[in-house]
Order: C-alpha cells, then structure tokens, then sequence
C-alpha cells in the first residue's frame, strides 16, 4: 500500500516519464514537491521496494514500458467542494484515463471508480488542494476514511469520516472548519487516488 505522498510521486514520474520518454532525476522531484533531494529519494526508493519502480537503463528509477498497466476510462462528476457543503447535481460530460496498476485497483473495482473535481481549501492538510482530481471508489466506509458525502440530502462535500461521541460526523483537515453533524449521512464514495493538476505549488 502506498502512502499519499507515494502514491503522487509514483503518479508524476508516470506522467513525466509519458511526456519525456524519460523518468525524472532525483533533483526534478525534490523540486516539484518542494523537498530536498535525500528525501525525494528515500521516497523513490520505497516506491522500488514495493515494486511500483525499477532501476532502468540509464540508472534512473523510473518505470519499464512493458510493466505499464492498459489505461480505463473513469467519469468525471464536475466537482465537490472541499470547505462548506455546496448543493450540486451531479453530471457527467468528461472522462479522465488512469492507468489502474499505478493505484493498485483491481478489476472488480473498475465499474466503481468514479472521479471529481475539488475546489476549496478544507483538506489541504491532508494533501488535498483546489484542482486536484480526486479518485473515488463506491463501497461502504470506515471512520477514518476521506469521503464524498452527502449532507441531508442537498448538499455534498470532501470530508473525514469519523466517529465521536458514538456519532458520525464529517471533519475538515483545515483547522478554521468546524465539524459537519448532519442529521443524515450518505457516502457516495471514498478517496482512493488523487491526480495533482498542478505540481508547482508547495505541498509540505
């Protein structure tokens, strides 16, 4: 299983890697994500250990061509605030290919996989920033679990799951957002990838 962090450094060398025919050095990663290059490479490195990169040719950890995984076609369900709940119908006009094995979903999962738009600043501690695409997987959640939710019926949101008190509740990563308490609940699906549309902004 890959960490957040893995799981988008994995994403920018596949997708660089597309671009360039080439996968990024050490010192292009560290830069895209505003770290030094030691820690760069230790996430490099992890991502070698779990099989998901291997040393290539010219040295560089990157991805073979013949280990790329065929692309799906996910819909995009225009997009879901990450701050307060905002009533929307959901519509779909654009899809967006992923390349499955780079997220470790299976094929049971693919007719479940959906995606959204973020926009708002209530998760970014969490690693989840406005114009990020934000994969989602349709099954039950468990506390703990970032969900697309909606909120008595007319409005949905980006939130943590979690339970106090013996209630569910929906909690921001962002510290000027209460709690969310609704009166009803209703999953719609849990964060299970995130595709950054801008690397440039800092993430730490």
């Amino acid at each position: 299983m890959l960490t957040k962090r893995q799981a988008e450094i994995l994403a920018y060398v596949e997708n660089f890697q597309e671009r360039h025919g080439t996968p990024p050095s050490t010192r292009e990663v560290a830069r895209t994500f505003n770290t030094s290059q030691p820690t760069a490479f230790e996430h490099l490195r992890a991502l070698a250990r779990k099989g998901r990169i291997e040393k290539l040719a010219d040295g560089r950890l990157g991805i073979k061509a013949a280990n790329r995984g065929r692309q799906i076609e996910i819909p995009i369900y225009g997009y879901i605030p990450a701050g307060v709940p905002v009533g929307n119908e959901q519509e779909t006009s654009e899809t967006v290919a992923i390349d499955p094995q780079l997220f470790g979903f299976r094929p049971a999962d693919f007719t479940r996989l959906w995606a959204l738009r973020i926009t708002g600043d209530s998760m970014e501690r969490a690693g989840i920033f406005a114009g990020d695409l934000a994969i989602m997987l349709k099954r039950e959640p468990s506390p703990g679990e970032i969900i697309a939710a909606l909120v008595d019926g007319t409005a949905t949101t980006l939130k943590r799951l979690i339970r106090t008190n013996g209630r569910l509740v929906l909690r921001a990563a962002n510290r000027k957002y209460g709690d969310i308490r609704p009166t009803h609940l209703e999953a719609q699906g849990v964060l299970v990838g995130l595709i950054r549309t801008d690397c440039s902004l800092p993430r730490e």
